[in-house]
């Protein structure tokens, strides 16, 4: 049965391990990369206290790929090691790459991982496990799709196949090639079994039972339909024809049921993918179902759309393995399919579309979230120069790239992608949500009533630090107290409204940080914005001219407010105007700026 990525983290203790821990990651682009915080720059996430910070993530479930020592996993994570059904893959890589050890949980990931990494760095795995030895396979650990109702007979029945006993194979469904090409001996009848089957079956010590991934559930629903309520329906659907949950290779359904929550809150409670089919697919199994519903076809185009779904998924020779059930708002059908389902070759996932927000620049100020949404996407959209921020994440993914005023165009371009059942990463500088494309793709899904693709889609909105932020962080404190943004372009919005905000500022004392403050075509409006400010505020009021923030060549300027002038700034520059309280001082050769909150007022020692 398909499962969720595996939650991992690429541990580096040296700045000489953290190419490999990058190549590693691209073999494992779910992965983050942790660093120890004085020794390895450019890194995911910093720690400072090793072992708490390996056994934190151990707690927590998440893998671990250390480069480095194994000496260093096994002693920080020895105290923490209680059940090994439960524990997740740990593995020891040396800083060369040149093996991959795994240490802990070998068949909950590790040595699955430790091959894939060992081939990706063109080194070797150190696998000690017998039976992946041997037989080159792991019985509790079948490939994906697969589910071992009784992983605790595997020790039993690996070890007697060891030992050269006659252990039988008795497959009823799927395609088992796994099993009878890993070269070992079968015996028609012997006390030990493993035996492939779709129902559900408890086994024992000596019968160990696996389910293939050949049953597919199609689930209809009433909109807003309890999640609750399609969970029990699809586990007494199972239950009555004695079929079992861990040979479900996934859920299906009719595409006008892409965004409805129960299905997914369902796929996810039985840990497999859920894929979708238009009503004309679904019509062309019409003949085969065990009844047709001139409802269904009134309401969706199809005249059933559980069996419909399950048939589609199953595909040629699959068969009904249970007739439609019903409850109050949902039904349920089961297909049987003649061989092993993937699910990624059946329907259409449902697409995702997040709209990320990179920071300024600089990598150190992008939120690990950006970084993760970014890899995990399939297809990137963007400006060209803020795709470029994120180079080194977009390698060898589709990018589609538009110019600087065709913002309608990207976020078009996102929405198709996503509706199409893409993962895509509509990538903005700065904050998404703030001058940015997150609005405009917001506008466009609540008016977009002729698409309803696109409203079917999983969307998404991942934070980064604004320009106006990163300004302020460069110059000390600037917006320590009440401030607004406001742009002065007008090209979306007329100047009349820009400078009716700018008035309410200047009246409210609001700090104001103006983006967009000076194009070539466009070099007044920053004169008028200090003229309008300045009647609420003095000449010497600080201003903070920030250019590049985030990037190599940023740089930072103070003037007076009565001294600012369209040299000043481009559309490169944040500008910050404190209000009448905002103050200055130098220390250590450098002008900081900020605005003080009233702290003075609670404590002695900051009263004049």
């Amino acid at each position: 049965m398909t499962q969720a990525a595996q939650p991992l983290a690429i541990v580096v203790f040296s700045e000489s391990g953290l190419e490999v821990a990058k190549r590693i990651r691209d073999v494992l682009p779910q992965a983050a990369i942790h660093g120890f915080e004085r020794r390895v720059s450019a890194c995911d996430e910093t720690f400072s206290d090793a072992g708490a910070h390996l056994r934190r993530l151990f707690g927590e479930g998440t893998g671990i790929v250390g480069v480095c020592a194994a000496g260093i996993l096994v002693r920080a994570l020895a105290p923490a090691v209680a059940d090994k059904w439960q524990e997740p893959p740990v593995l020891a890589v040396a800083q060369d790459g040149s093996v991959a050890v795994p240490l802990l949980g070998g068949h909950h990931g590790a040595n699955r991982l430790a091959r894939q990494i060992s081939a990706a760095l063109g080194g070797a795995s150190g696998v000690t496990t017998a039976g992946d030895v041997r037989f080159d396979i792991a019985l509790d650990e079948p490939p994906a799709g697969w589910r071992v109702a009784n992983p605790a007979a595997a020790k039993e029945v690996v070890g007697r196949m060891l030992a050269g006993d006659p252990v039988a194979l008795d497959v009823a469904a799927g395609d088992a090639a796994w099993l009878t090409g890993c070269g070992a001996s079968f015996a028609a009848d012997a006390p030990a079994t493993i035996r492939v089957t779709e129902k559900a079956l408890a086994g024992d010590d000596l019968t160990l039972v696996m389910h293939p991934p050949v049953l597919a559930v199609g689930v209809g629903c009433n909109r807003d339909t309890e999640a609750e309520e399609v969970i029990a329906l699809v586990e007494k659907t199972l239950a009555d024809a004695d079929l079992a949950p861990g040979a479900v290779a996934c859920l299906a359904s009719i595409d006008a049921k892409m965004d409805e929550p129960a299905l997914h809150a369902a796929a996810k409670h039985f840990g497999v993918p859920v894929r979708f089919f238009a009503a004309d697919a679904l019509n062309a199994y019409a003949d085969r179902l065990s009844e047709k519903s001139e409802h269904a076809f009134a309401a969706v185009g199809c005249y059933g759309v559980s069996e419909g779904a399950a048939l589609a998924v199953a595909g040629e020779g699959g068969v009904l393995a249970a007739t439609k059930a019903k409850s109050v708002n949902a039904t349920c059908a089961v297909a049987r399919a003649a061989a092993n389902i993937d699910p990624s070759r059946v329907g259409q996932a449902r697409g995702s579309l997040t709209v990320v927000g990179v920071g300024p620049g600089s990598a150190a100020w992008r939120s690990p979230d950006a970084t993760q949404a970014i890899r995990r996407a399939d297809a990137v959209v963007g400006y060209k120069r803020y795709l470029n921020l994120v180079a080194d994440l977009i390698e060898g993914k589709p990018q589609h790239v538009s110019g600087m005023t065709r913002e309608e165009v990207r976020v078009t371009k996102a929405l198709d992608l996503a509706a199409e059942g893409r993962n895509v990463a509509l990538v903005c500088s700065g904050d998404p949500g703030i001058y940015a494309l997150a609005s405009l793709t917001m506008e466009m899904l609540e008016k977009g009533d002729h698409r309803p693709d696109w409203k079917r889609i999983d969307v998404r909105v991942v934070p980064g630090i604004t320009a106006a932020q990163g300004a302020a962080s460069l110059a000390g404190a600037p917006m320590g107290h009440d401030f607004c943004l406001i742009s002065l372009s007008d090209l979306l919005t007329p100047w009349e409204t820009i400078e009716a905000r700018l008035k309410a500022a200047a009246l409210g004392d609001f700090i104001v940080a103006l983006y967009n403050p000076v194009s070539r075509r466009r070099r007044s409006q920053i004169e008028r914005a200090r003229d309008i400010l300045l009647t609420g505020r003095p000449g010497t009021t600080p201003v903070v001219i920030a250019r590049n923030v985030g990037r190599d060549d940023q740089s930072v300027q103070v003037v007076n407010l009565e001294d600012l002038t369209p040299d000043h700034a481009d559309m490169l520059s944040m500008v910050i105007i404190g209000n009448s309280t905002t103050r200055t001082f130098d220390l250590a050769g450098r002008t900081w700026v900020y605005s003080p909150r009233g702290y003075a007022k609670k404590l002695s020692f900051l009263k004049d």
